[in-house]
């Protein structure tokens, strides 16, 4: 659910992103597990870990207005 979420929110604000399906793809799955992971979504943002569908943090590392 809060993956679909990341990836709407990217998308709206034309941002693009690498979709990776840890349950699909092993080796995306190996570096959730390197970085001491173990939830989804992860989205990394100039190597900025964001995990969960955190919009406040999104907004600030992609440098977008709060307001939008």
């Amino acid at each position: 659910m809060f993956c679909q979420r990341t990836k709407e929110f990217l998308s709206q604000h034309g941002v693009g992103f690498e979709d990776r399906d840890v349950t699909k793809d092993e080796a995306a799955l190996e570096e959730l597990q390197r970085r001491g992971l173990m939830t989804t979504p992860v989205t990394l943002i100039d190597e900025q870990v964001v995990v969960g569908f955190d919009v406040i943090r999104l907004k600030a590392l992609l440098g977008l207005e709060p307001g939008k």
